[in-house]
């Protein structure tokens, strides 16, 4: 398949109407809503018809990449194929046009499909406290080290405790969640791409307050000694924190629980198919130990008889951390695709997510060298370092990736592996296209360097200068001036 992005000079859609704006009265006043809210003059809005806002759209949507139309092998926050049944069941208006603040007692439903879906995470995780309220994956981070802020300070310790540990192969997000909680970061170094457990022993001590740690780890490798590194943590006193990245790769095989952790975050996304957050709709989940459980946030749901209520009164609890509970529409769709794939389900997914990477990585591996073990368990590493010697770079690779169809995989992370590519295929992605991305990805490291730099040229949009992109920021397309074709 040759694959080619659409391109339109496609302007804004304030910009599409030739004519008159729209006047758009006020509605009429709400009762309960104070006047200073209330709008008192007329909005504008550009005058389209029906084919003219859809074509707009649908071409906005042509120049984008999309899960629909190709695979997303982006190394450790993949984004999989999105069930249209949770889409469909999300869409309805029973679960759409809930607000947050509804009664309960309107609501029971709702509350039941997030209570059975905390109870289903606390069995998959092995820590019997579950809560939803966290907006995303990052979010539980920092929610999951207030908690254990918290814990230290209940016990007259949090003076001593101000450290937590973190291997190198950690997400970025770990080190600055620590900072944010107030605590100082100290990193903890790999051998062949696994906690150096001699290190661990070494930093540990009274002022130890976490060791962030995900399993399998940034590598796609497991933790092996992981038992020791759960031991040698508690000796010190200290909490073991799951960073739930990868999750998806030990769907019932193991657990958090059962490997010694005390509280962890999960991402609905990669594990159990919700759309990926980004700028979007995110939705995080933490699940604690009993110790840990009475600091989780509020509120917390609990079943009284046949009815569900929030529950405030938690006196050790964190406190309130977002508006609102949850996010029910990502919610709806987790628990739908965990239902309907059941428990062997579930271990199926880690089985096939795991030979993806296998499959993929023998075959990858003939063409860049693998600076780890070879067997892992839902990703792989390659080095690019190779291709420096003819001038080409691991982001040359990625853009050339582009002009194959496939977004293209995470690089220079973690940051251990000189000139790092990290590549997930989940579950979700068939034979076929494995091979085909396979067959792209030769095409490309065996491409001539001036092809290389060039890419990628089939796209909506060529390469940018991502550096000044990031100094001068344009938050606005207005900052930009009229639109211009591309």
């Amino acid at each position: 398949m040759t694959f080619r992005q659409a391109r339109y000079d496609e302007p804004l859609v304030w910009e599409l109407a030739d004519g008159p704006r729209a006047q758009v009265e006020p509605p009429a006043p709400i009762p309960g809503i104070p006047e200073r809210f209330r709008r008192t003059r007329a909005t504008d809005w550009p005058e389209l018809s029906e084919p003219e806002v859809v074509r707009h759209y649908t071409r906005l949507s042509q120049m984008n990449f999309g899960i629909d139309t190709m695979a997303y092998p982006l190394g450790s926050c993949t984004m999989k194929y999105n069930p249209k049944v949770s889409e469909q069941l999300a869409r309805r208006d029973g679960a759409a046009a809930l607000h947050p603040y509804q009664p309960e007692e309107t609501v029971q439903g709702a509350l039941e499909i997030l209570w059975r879906l905390e109870t289903a995470l606390g069995k998959i995780t092995g820590l019997p406290e579950v809560s939803l309220q966290p907006a995303a994956g990052a979010h539980g981070e920092y929610a999951a080290l207030l908690m254990i802020r918290a814990h230290f300070q209940d016990k007259g310790e949090l003076a001593r405790r101000t450290e937590v540990l973190l291997p190198d192969t950690a997400h970025g997000t770990n080190p600055a969640s620590a900072a944010m909680a107030g605590f100082t970061t100290r990193e903890i170094a790999s051998v062949d791409g696994c906690v150096d457990l001699a290190a661990l022993k070494g930093a540990v001590s009274d002022r130890t307050a976490a060791f962030m740690l995900t399993n399998p780890n940034t590598a796609g490798l497991f933790e092996s000694e992981i038992g020791e590194i759960a031991e040698t943590v508690h000796g010190a006193g200290g909490m073991l924190y799951y960073d739930g990245a990868n999750l998806n790769a030990i769907l019932g095989v193991t657990n958090p629980g059962r490997m010694g952790f005390d509280v962890a975050h999960l991402n609905l996304h990669k594990t159990f198919a919700t759309p990926h957050g980004g700028g979007g709709p995110g939705a995080g989940v933490l699940a604690a130990s009993e110790t840990l459980g009475p600091f989780l946030p509020v509120p917390r749901i609990v079943k009284r008889g046949r009815s569900y209520r929030l529950d405030y009164d938690r006196p050790k609890s964190i406190g309130k951390i977002k508006t609102g509970y949850g996010n029910f529409g990502l919610d709806l769709r987790a628990y739908a695709f965990l239902i309907t794939h059941g428990e062997e389900g579930l271990r199926h997914i880690s089985r096939r997510a795991v030979l993806n990477a296998n499959y993929l990585g023998q075959k990858l591996g003939k063409f860049l060298p693998r600076p780890f073990r070879t067997l892992v368990k839902h990703e792989f590493l390659l080095s690019g370092a190779p291709l420096k010697a003819k001038g080409v770079r691991t982001l040359d690779l990625a853009k050339r990736l582009l002009d194959e169809g496939y977004h293209a995989p995470t690089i220079y992370f973690p940051s251990l592996v000189d000139e790092a590519l990290m590549i997930e295929f989940p579950e979700t992605e068939s034979r076929r296209e494995l091979d085909g991305f396979a067959a792209a990805f030769e095409r490309a490291v065996t491409d001539t360097p001036e092809h290389l730099h060039e890419a990628p040229t089939a796209t909506s949009v060529r390469r940018v200068d991502e550096v000044l992109a990031a100094r001068q920021l344009h938050l606005s397309r207005k900052d930009l001036g009229p639109a211009q074709p591309s």
